[in-house]
C-alpha cells in the first residue's frame, strides 16, 4: 500500500466517504481492517487519503457496509481508480495544493454554480483582470509568478468552454461589476467578455442589482461544484489561505437553498444581459 505525502482533495474525499459508509453501518476501523485482511493503522490511511485503494477492496467495503446506492458506489470506484494526470499537475510546484484541488473538482463536475459579490467569478474572467488582481492582492509576487497564476486560472476556463461544456450558472453583484480592478479599457472587455459567455446554451449569467431591497446575502464568494452522485457535491469557500472544501450533507443542504435564494432575488438572463451593456455604456 503506497503512501501519500499530500493526498489531494478528491483522494481526502474518497477516504472521508469510506469513512461515513462504516460510520453509517455501525462498524469500527479494526472490524472493517479485518475484512480487508488490514490493520487498523492501514484503514486510517485508507480514510484519511494518505494511501490508495483497489475497485475490490471499495466494493467489498461497500457491501459489508450494506450500501445500496449502486451509482454512489460506482462513482466511488471511479474516484480510486483513476490514473490520469490533469493539466493542473504541471503547476504542482508553483501554486498551493489547494489551488490545484480546484480545477481537480471542475474537471469531475456535472454542474457549476458561482455567487460573487466582490468580483467577477474566476471562470468569467478576463486575463486582463486576473492580472489586475493577482497583481494587486500579491504585490511582493514577481511578474513572472503573476503570470503563472493567470496561466492557471485562464487554464480552467476550459470546463466551459470545451466540446462538451460544464453547465455554468453565476450570480453576480452590481458591486462585482462595477468595481474597477483594472483600467477602464479592462473593464469595458471584461464585461464584453461576461455578456459573450452569457449568450452560449450551457451558461447563465444573472445580475443582482444594488436597487435589490432585502437583500443580506453579501459575503464571501461560493462555489458549488455538482458531483458525480448528489452525495459527492462540493461546496467551496475562499478563506485567506486559499480555497476550502466542504462536503457535509448538512452544509451542501444549507448553501444550495441559500444560492437558489439569491438566485430568485437576480435579474432574469436576457436583463442581465441588458443591464451590463448599460453598464459598458457608462464606463
Amino acid at each position: 500500500m503506497t503512501r501519500r505525502r499530500r493526498p489531494t482533495a478528491r483522494q481526502v474525499r474518497l477516504g472521508a466517504e469510506l469513512r461515513k459508509l462504516r460510520e453509517a453501518a455501525g462498524l469500527k476501523a479494526r472490524e472493517a481492517a479485518a475484512l480487508l485482511g488490514a490493520d487498523s493503522v492501514q484503514m486510517s490511511q485508507i480514510e484519511s487519503g494518505i494511501a490508495g485503494v483497489s475497485e475490490a477492496r471499495v466494493r467489498r467495503l461497500a457491501a459489508h457496509y450494506s450500501c445500496a446506492d449502486r451509482e454512489l458506489v460506482d462513482a466511488l470506484v471511479a474516484m480510486a481508480t483513476e490514473r490520469a494526470r490533469g493539466w493542473w499537475e504541471s503547476y504542482r510546484d508553483d501554486l498551493p495544493t489547494a489551488f490545484l484541488d480546484l480545477p481537480e473538482l471542475e474537471h469531475h463536475a456535472r454542474y457549476r454554480w458561482d455567487a460573487d459579490f466582490l468580483h467577477v467569478p474566476g471562470l468569467l474572467q478576463t486575463e486582463d483582470y486576473a492580472r489586475a488582481l493577482f497583481a494587486f492582492v500579491n504585490p511582493e509576487f514577481p511578474e513572472s509568478d503573476v503570470e503563472r497564476w493567470v496561466e492557471h486560472r485562464m487554464k480552467r476556463r476550459i470546463i466551459i468552454e470545451r466540446p462538451d461544456p460544464v453547465p455554468y450558472e453565476a450570480l453576480i453583484h452590481e458591486a462585482a461589476l462595477r468595481i474597477r480592478v483594472g483600467t477602464r479599457a479592462d473593464a469595458r472587455a471584461q464585461l464584453a467578455r461576461i455578456v459573450e459567455l452569457s449568450e452560449a446554451d450551457h451558461v447563465t449569467v444573472r445580475v443582482l442589482p444594488f436597487e435589490l431591497d432585502g437583500f443580506g446575502g453579501a459575503g464571501s464568494a461560493m462555489v458549488y461544484a455538482g458531483g458525480p452522485v448528489p452525495a459527492l457535491d462540493t461546496m467551496v469557500r475562499d478563506s485567506p489561505n486559499g480555497p476550502v472544501f466542504i462536503d457535509a450533507a448538512a452544509q451542501l443542504a444549507r448553501y444550495r437553498a441559500l444560492f437558489r435564494r439569491v438566485e430568485a432575488m437576480s435579474l432574469e438572463p436576457a436583463r442581465s444581459r441588458d443591464f451590463i451593456h448599460q453598464l459598458t455604456k457608462e464606463l
